[in-house]
């Protein structure tokens, strides 16, 4: 039988291309892998990456605190903080410059700013922070320039353009510069005052109403130095700068590396720059959360912030006016007599002698060009004078420390000395009025032989009349070394800045010049001493050679919630520099003699004019021949040979609670005790407001400082 085969039926032929399979192949592989990482995304690392999606920054905002009060030592209010509405501006991260242009065109509608002051860099700013102005700025620009990439550099093209075509602004235009200023120059973040003083209730309403068209602009209150009690305090005080002047340029990196703001308000002299880290106090701190998108989505205060600490001074205002009036007057007297007209000003110091409390720090300073008196009370502390006699009691102190004379062997010869090519040095009564004299009598009658004389002892001088003197050559040394432990020539740490240390000449002998120099020195006519120097010397006679560090705050104080005086934080305690090495009965040597300068009954005693105070006083006027020039400004204006007085002293004698240093400089004559006049007014108002009990064993010619 034959079998039939049949054919197999054939595949149908595929109508699909293999290009088309090979890119079905790869979408595949693509689809795949996207199902990988979006498992990693999710599964893996989804928790992660969520909270990199919520991540916020976080940062640290500072807000400004008013500053410490500070009073007298009665408790009286010299200076406090006034409050002040204010427009405030904060600049958040995400601010542009065209919107702060916007806001500070908005802003010049409603109120009034200073616009004094503004730079051609303010205008070309404010110009190009309009984007179409930018723009058309650029579109002027060189095409080289245009075709910078750098865009600061590419700016400063803009700005150069912009300063050399600026337009004509109105006043409100001015004012929206001025404003726009401010905000440009902040900092992220961080509050800036718009206007802070003289903000009128229609500005405040006129803002209040437009805040939400105004991005940054708030209402707040800020505050500004006041003097309730007047600002005859203020020489002393200090001064604080504005926000708008804000660090000053000595010390800004200072201050900026111990966290101040550019706009932070500083003391900038005096109290308020010696204890600005005291009245500061302490910034609020805010903790600030940005989103990723640089909006706040939190804010926490975390430090509602401190008010600085208050200063408690050791100064009685009602006594320190009075003492600055005295000054003032008897200088308006000196130059109305027409011996004035070359001198500084003058100088009065009163401390409490058995602790450096300063009581009172006046001053008068004259500009001898334009004839400008004004009030300078640190000119205490900042200028240095030739003092005269004053200096007398501690070159006497010092002999009897070096031991060329003693407490029972102090007599010497009064005649003059005579050096070659010099004229003769000798004391201001005729020559041969005194044979010879001791050491009270000396400082009674202000004996510059005497003190000539102590010298060339301490120098070991050999001295033949016209014809020649050697002294040994530490001579000048030797002088300054005792005068330095009185506290003259030397820095008295008072805690004021910008105190200086005097002038000191020639310190080695060198021909007959320099020993008439050594002569001089002796009885104050040749170095220069600062007046707080000199109250500090004759207050360490005063109290029998301590000498003390002379201070103006007592006590640092709290401030209150309802801003009264607090608790007291610190007081200052009296503080001895140093024992001078000298024994009681030299002191007292000493002391008899300044008593004796008041109350001798010789005819050439030299200040009288206090012995009627009681109880009575011990002291040591001062008398420089010293030299200025006409036009101290030019070196080559004439020299003119002037005088310089200078008292020192303390009350009551016997108990000693107030010590005195005044100066009056380069005067034209001396006709007139100008430094006596204020040293007895001191004294006296000082007995009429403090509890000083007059003696009653007192007589106007008493011979004894015990008597």
């Amino acid at each position: 039988m034959k079998y039939i085969r049949t054919p197999k039926p054939k595949r149908a032929k595929s109508h699909i291309p293999f290009r088309l399979n090979l890119l079905f192949f790869f979408v595949f592989l693509l689809l795949a892998a996207l199902v990988g990482q979006l498992a990693y995304l999710q599964i893996l690392n989804g928790g992660k990456f969520a909270a990199e999606v919520n991540r916020t920054d976080q940062t640290t905002v500072t807000g400004a605190v008013p500053r410490g009060l500070i009073y007298d030592s009665q408790g009286r209010v010299l200076v406090e903080n006034k409050a002040n509405n204010a427009i405030t501006f904060t600049k958040s991260v995400n601010t542009t410059t065209q919107s702060m242009y916007d806001t500070a065109n908005r802003l010049a509608r409603y109120i009034t700013v200073d616009h004094d002051g503004l730079q051609k860099r303010d205008y070309a700013d404010y110009v190009l922070a309009d984007s179409k102005a930018a723009k058309a700025v650029v579109k002027e620009l060189p095409k080289a320039q245009q075709a910078e990439t750098d865009s600061s550099k590419l700016y400063k093209y803009e700005v150069a353009y912009v300063q050399k075509h600026l337009p004509a602004f109105s006043d409100k235009q001015k004012q929206a510069i001025a404003l726009y200023k401010i905000m440009n120059g902040a900092t992220q973040l961080t509050t800036v005052y718009l206007k802070n003083s003289g903000v009128t209730t229609d500005e405040s309403a006129a803002v209040g109403e437009n805040l939400t068209a105004m991005s940054g602009v708030n209402l707040g209150t800020d505050w500004e130095r006041a003097y309730p009690n007047g600002d005859s305090m203020t020489a002393i005080i200090g001064t604080v700068s504005s926000t708008k002047s804000g660090l000053p340029s000595d010390g800004l990196q200072s201050y900026l590396a111990q966290g101040y703001a550019r706009n932070d308000r500083v003391g900038i002299s005096y109290l308020e720059k010696g204890y600005e880290s005291i009245l500061k106090g302490a910034k609020s701190r805010t903790q600030v959360e940005l989103g990723n998108n640089n909006n706040i989505v939190k804010q926490v205060t975390t430090f509602k912030g401190q008010q600085g600490s208050n200063l408690n001074l050791t100064i009685d205002s009602d006594y320190q006016n009075k003492v600055q009036s005295i000054v003032k007057s008897v200088f308006n007297q000196a130059l109305s007599n027409g011996a004035a007209a070359h001198s500084d000003g003058a100088f009065a110091v009163a401390m409490n002698p058995q602790t450096g409390a300063i009581l009172a720090l006046a001053g008068e300073s004259h500009n001898v060009k334009t004839g400008k008196v004004t009030e300078d009370a640190l000119g205490a502390i900042n200028r240095s004078f030739a003092m005269g006699s004053a200096v007398k009691p501690a070159m006497v102190l010092g002999a009897l420390q070096d031991g060329v004379i003693t407490v029972n062997n102090n007599t010497q010869s009064d005649d003059p000395i005579y050096l070659p090519s010099t004229p003769v040095k000798k004391s201001v009564y005729p020559v041969g009025t005194f044979s010879s004299m001791n050491a009270t009598t000396a400082l009674e009658v202000s004996s510059n032989i005497y003190m000539m004389r102590l010298a060339m002892k301490e120098g070991n001088a050999k001295y033949v009349p016209k014809t020649s003197m050697v002294m040994d050559n530490n001579i000048f040394t030797k002088m300054r070394r005792y005068f330095s432990e009185f506290g003259l020539g030397q820095t008295t740490g008072v805690d004021l800045p910008g105190e200086v240390k005097g002038q000191s000449g020639a310190t080695t002998l060198n021909g007959a010049l320099a020993v008439g120099s050594a002569l001089d020195l002796s009885y104050g006519n040749y170095d220069t001493y600062t007046l707080m120097q000199m109250a500090q010397y004759v207050s360490t006679v005063a109290n029998n050679g301590y000498r003390m560090k002379p201070y103006i705050v007592k006590s640092i104080s709290q401030t209150l919630s309802d801003g009264s005086n607090g608790a007291t934080i610190s007081t200052t305690s009296p503080q001895v520099q140093l024992k001078v090495p000298n024994t009681q009965a030299q002191i007292d040597l000493v002391k008899q003699g300044m008593w004796e300068v008041v109350h001798g009954t010789n005819g050439w005693t030299t200040a009288t004019m206090l012995n009627t105070l009681n109880p009575g006083v011990a002291g040591k006027t001062g008398t420089a021949q010293t030299f200025t020039r006409s036009d101290p400004t030019n070196t080559n204006s004439e020299l003119l040979e002037t005088t310089t007085l200078s008292f020192v002293g303390f009350a009551p004698a016997k108990n000693p609670q107030i010590a005195i240093a005044v100066v009056v400089p380069n005067l034209s004559n001396e006709d007139v005790n100008y430094n006596e006049l204020i040293a007895k007014q001191m004294f006296a108002d000082y007995y009429s407001m403090n509890d000083v009990k007059k003696d009653s064993s007192y007589s106007a010619h008493q011979t004894s400082i015990n008597g």
